[in-house]
C-alpha cells in the first residue's frame, strides 16, 4: 500500500457517511486477456478501489454496510498452481488486515449478500461499470442487464466518490509530483528525438513507453504522437518526421501506485520555429500562461476557460483570421473552429480524474452545466468553481482542421467571425497544444513538479539547440 493504514480508514469513513445508507459494492478489476486467457494485458487496479483499499490484486472487491458500518473484502485464495507460476502473494486475510478491514468472505459470499439485501429492500450502490467482466458480474447479482446498469448506478455513491477524489491531499501531491518527474524524463526525450530526420513518430512513441515503464509503472494514456497536431487524438505512426513542420507529443507517466502526469509540447522539428509557426505559438503560450494568473480557489473553471478564449480570439483577430466583435463571437462559439476542446480536465489516478463516473458529476454541478448544444463548449471536461486540493490540466491549443474549415466555409457557420479565405492559408498548418497539471493552491495555483520542460518558444528552440 502507498499510504499509511489510516488514511485508507478514513476515507472508507467519509464514504459510508456521505452515501448513509445501504450495502456499498466497489468491484475491484480482473485480468484482461489480450488473446488467450493466460495472456493478458498489463494488470491495472480499479482507481476507486485502489483509493479505498490500496490493494493491487485483482479479482477483490469490497463491501461496506453503511448502517452496521461492517467491511468487507472479497476475494478467493491464490492456489497452488498459480503460486508455482506467479510466486507466493499475500493472503486476502493479510490484505484485509494490512488496509484496516475486519472481515473477508470469498467471492460466492456476494451472490449471498445481494440477495439478502434484495428480500430486506435494501440498496446495494455500486459505480457506472465500464468493463463487460463486471457487467456481466452485476447481471448475475443483482438482475440487471447491462444496458440497464449506467442508469441504475448510485447517484449517491458517484456524488461521493467524487467529492472525496477531487480533493488531493499532501500525500497524493506527493505521488502525482513523482508522475510529473517521469512525464519531465518522457517529454524532454521526445524534445531531443524530434530534431533527429529520420527518426519516426512511432519510434519516439516506443521511447516514451519505456521511459514510462522504466520509472514507474505505465504510460498514464496511449501516447499521442504526430505531425498532423489538428488530429487531436493523433496517434504515432510509422510515417518519418519532416524537416519543416510540427510535432505535436501529448503523453504522460503512471506510477507505481497509478497517479498520472499529461503533459503536451509542440516541437518544431527543423529546430527552430517559422515565423507564421511562431506566430500561432505565442498565442497559445499566451493563451496558458494566461490560464495560470486566472485559476484560484473561488472561480468557475469555465471562466478561466472563456477569458482564454477571448484572448485566442483578440490575437487571431490581429492576425487576419477573425473579425467582428469578441465576445460576441465567443459568444456564439466561432473560436471553437480553432479551439474544439476545453481548456483542461480534472487529474489523479485516472489521467481525465473519474471521467468513468459521468462528466457531468465530476467537472460541473448545478451552478455550472455546459453547453451541449454548441460545437466545443459541449467538449468541455470541467467548468466548476475551483479548490484549494484540486489538480487540472491547463491546455489550450489552435488547430487547422481542414474538414472543419471545409464545412463550416460551405455551411456559413460563423462567418460573420471567421476570414476564411485567410484560414485556407493555413489549411496545411497542423496543430499546437500546450499542456501543463497544475495545483490548485490557496492563493492561486502553482505547476506540479520541481522540473519544467520548456515551452515558451526561445526555451524551446534553445533546449533543442542545446
Amino acid at each position: 500500500m502507498l499510504f499509511p493504514q489510516e488514511t485508507y480508514v478514513q476515507r472508507r469513513n467519509a464514504l459510508r457517511e456521505l452515501v448513509g445508507n445501504g450495502l456499498i459494492l466497489l468491484l475491484g478489476n480482473n485480468d484482461s486477456p489480450m488473446n488467450y486467457p493466460a495472456n493478458a494485458y498489463k494488470f491495472r487496479q480499479d482507481s476507486s478501489f485502489l483509493y479505498f483499499t490500496g490493494q493491487h490484486r485483482d479479482g477483490l472487491a469490497l463491501v461496506i454496510d453503511c448502517e452496521s458500518g461492517a467491511e468487507t473484502l472479497v476475494g478467493d485464495e491464490i492456489d497452488i498452481d498459480d503460486i508455482v507460476w506467479y510466486g507466493s502473494v499475500t493472503s486476502v486475510a493479510e490484505m484485509a488486515k494490512e488496509t484496516g478491514i475486519a472481515h473477508v468472505r470469498p467471492t460466492a459470499w456476494l451472490s449471498e449478500l445481494c440477495s439478502h439485501a434484495k428480500a430486506q429492500g435494501r440498496t446495494v450502490h455500486f459505480l457506472p461499470p465500464y468493463r463487460s467482466d463486471h457487467k456481466i458480474q452485476l447481471m448475475d447479482l443483482l438482475a440487471l442487464h447491462p444496458s440497464q446498469q449506467k442508469e441504475a448506478a448510485s447517484l449517491p455513491l458517484i456524488h461521493a466518490v467524487v467529492k472525496l477524489r477531487s480533493i488531493k491531499t499532501a500525500e497524493e501531491i506527493a505521488e502525482l509530483e513523482r508522475a510529473s518527474h517521469i512525464g519531465y524524463l518522457m517529454h524532454t526525450a521526445a524534445m531531443r528525438l524530434a530534431v533527429q530526420p529520420g527518426i519516426t513518430e512511432a519510434y519516439i512513441g516506443g521511447q516514451l513507453d519505456g521511459i514510462a515503464a522504466s520509472h514507474g509503472s505505465t504510460t498514464s494514456f496511449q501516447s499521442i504522437i504526430s505531425m498532423h497536431g489538428e488530429i487531436l487524438h493523433g496517434y504515432p505512426s510509422q510515417r518519418p518526421i519532416e524537416a519543416g513542420r510540427l510535432l505535436l507529443c501529448d503523453a504522460g507517466a503512471e506510477t507505481v501506485e497509478h497517479y498520472c502526469s499529461d503533459h503536451t509540447r509542440t516541437t518544431p522539428i527543423s529546430g527552430r520555429f517559422t515565423t507564421r509557426q511562431r506566430e500561432i505559438y505565442d498565442i497559445v503560450v499566451d493563451c496558458h500562461d494566461l490560464a495560470l494568473t486566472h485559476a484560484k480557489p473561488g472561480v468557475k473553471y469555465m471562466d478561466v476557460h472563456l477569458d482564454v478564449c477571448r484572448l485566442m480570439t483578440e490575437r487571431l483577430k490581429a492576425l487576419g483570421l477573425m473579425k467582428g466583435d469578441t465576445e460576441e463571437a465567443v459568444q456564439h462559439g466561432a473560436h471553437a473552429l480553432f479551439l474544439p476542446h476545453g481548456l483542461g480536465h480534472m487529474m489523479g489516478m485516472d489521467v481525465h480524474d473519474m471521467e468513468g463516473l459521468g462528466q457531468i458529476h465530476v467537472g460541473f454541478d448545478e451552478e455550472t452545466r455546459p453547453r451541449l448544444d454548441q460545437f466545443g463548449t459541449n467538449a468541455l471536461r470541467f467548468g466548476r468553481r475551483l479548490e484549494v486540493g484540486h489538480v487540472v490540466t491547463d491546455e489550450p491549443g489552435i488547430y487547422f482542421i481542414p474538414d472543419l474549415i471545409d464545412l463550416w466555409r460551405r455551411e456559413g457557420t460563423n462567418a460573420a467571425f471567421l476570414n476564411f479565405d485567410k484560414i485556407d492559408e493555413y489549411r496545411d498548418f497542423g496543430g499546437i497544444r500546450i499542456e501543463d497539471d497544475v495545483l490548485i493552491t490557496p492563493d492561486g495555483c502553482r505547476f506540479l513538479g520541481d522540473e519544467r520542460i520548456p515551452y515558451h518558444a526561445d526555451d524551446v528552440e534553445a533546449y533543442i539547440a542545446g
